[in-house]
C-alpha cells in the first residue's frame, strides 16, 4: 500500500457481498480507512436511490464499484455513469469497477468508468467460484442435486479471493490507471466437473444435471422466485455461458504478479472452513 492510501478514504460498495466484504476486509487489515457502503451501512448507500449518494461519497478519495444485482440488468450503465460524475464531484479521484466478461451492457458501464474523468481500473471478472459455497449454487449442493442448463459448456471459475487482492492492488497502489484485467481461474471446467471437485473435497454426495432451460426457469418461478431475477439468470446462462468465455486469461498475473488460485484449491479451502456442513 503505498503513502497516500493511509491517508486517503476509500468507499468499499458492495461491502456486505462476495467481493466487497473482502476487499473492505484487506483493505481495514493494511489501515486504510474504509467507508462500507451498503443500504444498511450508515450513511447508506442504495444504487436505486442517488439521493443516498452523495452521503457515502463525502471526502472519498477512492472508490470499489460493484453494481448490484448484476451490470447485466437493463440500466446499469446508466447507473453507474451517473454514480462515477458524482463521485468525480465529490472529489474522488480513483475508480475500480468490477465487471463481468461477454456481457454488452458490462462493457458499456466500463466505458462509462473510462469516460469519467478519475483514474480508473477494470476487473473484468470470470464466473465466481464462491457461488458454490455462498451464493446461487449453494442450497442445491447442500441438496445434493445441482441442476442448471448448462451442458459441457466451460468455465474459467476465478475465487474471489484473488478478485479482491487485484482490487485492492489497484486502489492502493499507483500502476494500474487504465488497466483492464481481466480476472479468470487458471484452467477451464465444466459446470459437472466443478461439482464434482467440491463432492471430492467436501465428501458429500452431489450430482449434476443439466436441463433445458425453460425447464429451469419454471422451477424457478414455481420456487417464487423474482421475474427480474429469472430474467437476469436466464440472460446469464443463454448469453454469458454460450461459450464465448471458455478460455483463460492473465489478469490476475498482470495485477499482481502471481498465477490465480485453482478451482480445486478453492473447494479444498472452502471444505476446509465448512462452507458444506
Amino acid at each position: 500500500m503505498n503513502e497516500n492510501a493511509n491517508n486517503s478514504l476509500i468507499l468499499v460498495l458492495g461491502a456486505s457481498g462476495k467481493t466487497g466484504r473482502r476487499v473492505a476486509d484487506r483493505l481495514e487489515a493494511a489501515g486504510a480507512n474504509v467507508r462500507r457502503g451498503s443500504r444498511s451501512a450508515s450513511p447508506a448507500f442504495d444504487w436505486e436511490d442517488p439521493a443516498t449518494w452523495p452521503a457515502a461519497l463525502r471526502n472519498v478519495t477512492s472508490v470499489y464499484v460493484s453494481f448490484f444485482p448484476d451490470l447485466a440488468v437493463p440500466g446499469a450503465p446508466e447507473a453507474v455513469a451517473a454514480f462515477t460524475a458524482e463521485a468525480r464531484r465529490a472529489g474522488a479521484r480513483r475508480v475500480v469497477l468490477l465487471s463481468g466478461r461477454g456481457e454488452a451492457e458490462a462493457q458499456r458501464a466500463e466505458e462509462a468508468v473510462a469516460e469519467s474523468g478519475l483514474e480508473w481500473t477494470v476487473v473484468r471478472s470470470s464466473f465466481f467460484a464462491q457461488n458454490f459455497s455462498e451464493g446461487a449454487f449453494y442450497d442445491a449442493v447442500m441438496s445434493g442435486e445441482v441442476v442448471l442448463p448448462v451442458e459441457d459448456v466451460r468455465e474459467p471459475f476465478i475465487d474471489v479471493e484473488d478478485i479482491a487482492d487485484v482490487a485492492v492492488a489497484a486502489l492502493t497502489e499507483d500502476g494500474h490507471h487504465g488497466q483492464i484485467y481481466e480476472v479468470t481461474g487458471p484452467r477451464l471446467l465444466t459446470f459437472a466437473e466443478a461439482v464434482s471437485a467440491i463432492a471430492e473435497s467436501s465428501g458429500r454426495q452431489i450430482t449434476y444435471t443439466s436441463v433445458p432451460l425453460e425447464a429451469f426457469t419454471a422451477f424457478l418461478a414455481e420456487a417464487g422466485e423474482a421475474p427480474e431475477v429469472i430474467e437476469m439468470l436466464a440472460y446469464l446462462f443463454t448469453e454469458v455461458l454460450d461459450g464465448r468465455n471458455a478460455y483463460v486469461a492473465d489478469g490476475v498475473k498482470r495485477a499482481i504478479g502471481r498465477p490465480p488460485r485453482d478451482f480445486a484449491e478453492y473447494a479444498r479451502n472452502a471444505a476446509e472452513n465448512g462452507a458444506w456442513k
